[in-house]
């Protein structure tokens, strides 16, 4: 279900007071809404990314839980976010969550830095003569 997103920070911007913003929306939407509920959050995907501060936004559904689809955007500072929020494409995004069975899963992390293989391979390599 998931794609990996990974942005890399440089040292500059790290330091810089505008942090991205990883905002996730996942919801267990009945069978007899899954297809309108879909079909509004198609709709406004790529409306979404041409807001100002938009970095990325994407759609999922679950392959083990076909009710369950989770939205992601990713914004380069809060302030973008909270202008998105603000918005009525975003409405629409809550008018498909007020669809859902039970309460959602709503997140929105504020992200420091990220990493990506470079991680991965430092835990991999062990200093010479360590065994696993």
């Amino acid at each position: 279900m998931m794609e990996q997103t990974l942005v890399s920070l440089n040292k500059d911007s790290r330091n810089s007071a505008e942090r991205r913003v990883h905002g996730t929306i996942r919801a267990l939407i009945p069978g007899k809404k899954q297809k309108e509920a879909l079909t509004i959050l198609k709709s406004m995907i790529e409306q979404i990314k041409l807001e100002p501060g938009c970095i990325s936004c994407r759609l999922y559904q679950d392959a083990q839980e076909e009710r369950a689809i989770m939205l992601e955007e990713i914004w380069a500072s809060e302030n973008d976010l909270h202008c998105h929020l603000r918005t009525t494409k975003f409405h629409r995004v809550l008018l498909v969550v007020e669809m859902a069975a039970e309460p959602p899963e709503i997140r929105f992390d504020v992200v420091d830095h990220s990493t990506g293989l470079e991680t991965i391979e430092r835990a991999r390599t062990w200093p010479e003569g360590k065994k696993e």
